[in-house]
C-alpha cells in the first residue's frame, strides 16, 4: 500500500495557507497555466480535470514518486548530491532568513505553529548572516555605522 497515494485534509489546520510568491514565479505558474489550457484543447474530451496544477499531459495526477524520481535525476544531471525533494525546505527557510526575512514569516510560510520549532530544525547559519550579525552588533557597540567593508573577514590575529 506503500506505492498507492492518499488524498484528504491536511495534518494541522496550519497546513492550510497562502504562500506569497515572488512576480517571476508567478508568470511562470500563469505560463504553464496556458501550456496545460492548450494540453487540455488539444485533448478534448479525453482531457481528466484533475484540478492539479502539475499533471500529466492528458491531465491526469503525477505520482509523487515520479516527482522525486524527476528531481533525484535532475540533481544529479546538475552534479549536486542526492538530495529528497522534501529537504528543499531546509534549503528554502535558510535562504530566507539569509535574505534578512523574519523568522515569523518564515515559520508562517512553512506552516509551522512555533517559530523556535522553525529556527532549530529548519535554518542553518550562512557566513554571510553570521557576518551581517557581527557588523551590526560591532555598529551596536561602537556607535559607528559602518566598521569596515560589508563581508570583508577580518583577523584578530594581526
Amino acid at each position: 500500500m506503500a506505492w498507492a497515494v492518499h488524498e484528504g485534509t491536511p495534518k494541522t489546520d496550519a497546513s492550510v495557507r497562502t504562500i506569497a510568491l515572488d512576480s517571476d514565479t508567478a508568470q511562470l505558474l500563469r505560463a504553464h497555466r496556458q501550456q496545460q489550457l492548450q494540453e487540455r484543447l488539444a485533448m478534448g474530451e479525453a482531457w481528466t480535470d484533475t484540478g492539479f496544477v502539475f499533471t500529466q499531459p492528458d491531465g491526469t495526477r503525477l505520482h509523487p514518486q515520479h516527482i522525486s524520481d524527476q528531481f533525484l535525476w535532475l540533481a544529479y544531471l546538475a552534479g549536486l548530491p542526492p538530495i529528497r525533494l522534501h529537504d528543499l525546505r531546509h534549503g528554502a527557510a535558510s535562504l530566507m532568513l539569509a535574505a534578512g526575512v523574519e523568522m515569523k514569516v518564515v515559520q508562517e510560510t512553512l506552516g509551522h505553529t512555533s517559530s523556535a520549532f522553525t529556527a532549530d530544525t529548519y535554518t542553518s547559519v550562512y557566513p554571510q548572516v553570521a557576518m551581517a550579525a557581527a557588523e551590526k552588533t560591532a555598529a551596536l557597540l561602537f556607535g559607528e555605522e559602518d566598521q569596515t567593508e560589508p563581508g570583508k573577514l577580518i583577523s584578530l590575529r594581526s
